[in-house]
Parts: C-alpha cells; sequence; structure tokens
C-alpha cells in the first residue's frame, strides 16, 4: 500500500489514505474524515510511485 496525504478542498483539514498498488488508475467519491464532505479522488500509479493525485470538492 501508498501512503498519500492531500488537504481537503473544503476545509483544508490534512487527510492520509492508502492506495493500493494492484490498481494502476482509480476514480472514486470518499467523504472527508473532518467536515464529511465529498471529495472527488483520482490517481494514477507508475510502478510502485503516484504519477498522477487530484482530489476536487464536488458541488453540491
Amino acid at each position: 500500500m501508498i501512503e498519500h496525504s492531500f488537504l481537503c478542498p473544503y476545509c483544508n483539514a490534512e487527510i492520509s489514505m492508502l492506495l493500493d498498488p494492484s490498481i494502476r488508475s482509480q476514480s472514486y467519491v470518499e467523504d472527508c474524515e473532518v467536515c464529511c464532505n465529498p471529495i472527488a479522488v483520482s490517481f494514477e500509479l507508475d510502478g510502485e510511485e503516484l504519477a498522477v493525485f487530484d482530489a476536487q470538492s464536488i458541488e453540491q
């Protein structure tokens, strides 16, 4: 597993998540652990390295 930290686009809390290196590319929605707002998360891996990571707010 690859640990990656980023800031919530709503409340700026630091969030840590584990990324599964067996999945090369993924997009999903995850709620912030602090403010509970939905975050659109997407990432791509190059081997065992994180190549692209994006976390965006979802308009409600």
